[in-house]
């Protein structure tokens, strides 16, 4: 696939994450929570010119940059959400306000290190894009399933009157 497309791909990739992040949604399944980024780093590491072949210590350190980036947006992005459970005791994320702030701050950092890097001449392609978005989304997607697993759960209605979200509590 071209370069064009990989970046279509992120771009689907991203405003799907988006838009599901301004409404609660239902915490996929536990056991395919590493799907969709290992998808994204078969697409990054078939493509050439991962690293630019005539400024490779430099591009190697801007690619990893932008990984780290990602493990660290991931990181955040997954502290960030709000995790709750429900009465028949599934258990639901919401993006907040801070979840906002770290897409705001990732992509600023993921824009200046693309910055850097044409300004000294490195050819990046699309790959450190998807390597970055898929090291957010299984840091992410890793950090939501294990805080899930030490919820509480909601059965019904408590004693006190009807249940709500754990994070109401939390915020």
């Amino acid at each position: 696939m071209s370069a064009l497309v990989n970046v279509l791909v992120a771009v689907a990739v991203v405003a799907l994450i988006v838009s599901r992040q301004v409404r609660p949604q239902q915490l996929a399944d536990a056991k395919r929570w590493w799907l969709v980024p290992a998808v994204l780093v078969y697409l990054a590491i078939r493509e050439k010119g991962l690293v630019d072949p005539d400024h490779q210590l430099a591009s190697a350190l801007l690619l990893g940059t932008e990984v780290a980036t990602g493990l660290l947006m991931g990181a955040a992005w997954g502290w960030t959400s709000k995790l709750w459970t429900e009465a028949d005791g599934s258990v639901w994320t919401k993006g907040t306000r801070a979840t906002a702030a770290v897409w705001i701050v990732g992509i600023a950092v993921r824009a200046g290190l693309a910055g850097i890097g044409a300004l000294a001449g490195i050819r990046m392609g699309t790959g450190a894009l998807l390597l970055g978005l898929a090291a957010s989304l299984l840091v992410r997607s890793g950090i939501l399933a294990w805080r899930a697993q030490s919820l509480p759960a909601s059965y019904g209605v408590a004693a006190d009157g009807p249940a709500r979200p754990l994070w109401k509590d939390r915020v």
